[in-house]
């Protein structure tokens, strides 16, 4: 069974390839812009999201799949990284499947030169954890390099002597 979570991310993912997702009652589609605003879901998102929940999903589904997220939130499917191109798709946890990935009707997907869609990044703590790398990588280059060792006052390598 997939999650909430799950759903949510595999439409935020959808959603940055332009796939919207249709809404019932002829409501039409709706592609939230932007889908990530300071390292979390946008209002425009969550909006989405409120919508689709205010039917439990019923009748809504991702442009270019046949299931609505109702049956994605059901037991009988689940969430997995399609083999062709590694973005999330709906899967039924028995069985097979006869329903293509939603990247069969994309022109140009896969497509390894751009960036692919992502979770979203919560800026603060990335720059924390690059700061933390910078400084424990400052400290390694003012210790002794490993596998040097010094003789007569100079620094000579390890491998180096093994040629000689």
């Amino acid at each position: 069974m997939a999650t909430d979570v799950q759903v949510r991310d595999f439409l935020a993912h959808w959603f940055q390839l332009g796939k919207p997702v249709v809404l019932p009652g002829g409501r039409g589609d709706y592609l939230p812009r932007p889908v990530f605003c300071q390292g979390s879901y946008s209002q425009d998102f969550e909006n989405c999201w409120n919508q689709i929940m205010a039917t439990q999903g019923q009748d809504c589904y991702l442009k270019g799949t046949v299931q609505t997220i109702a049956a994605m939130l059901s037991p009988a499917w689940d969430v997995q990284d399609c083999a062709r191109c590694a973005m999330p798709v709906s899967i039924p946890t028995l069985g097979l499947t006869s329903f293509p990935c939603p990247c069969h009707d994309l022109l140009s997907w896969p497509n390894q030169d751009i960036p692919v869609p992502r979770g979203a990044v919560n800026d603060q703590r990335h720059l924390e954890q690059v700061r933390e790398r910078l400084s424990r990588i400052q400290g390694q280059s003012m210790a002794a390099p490993q596998g040097t060792y010094k003789t007569e006052g100079r620094a000579v390598f390890s491998s180096w002597r093994k040629m000689l």
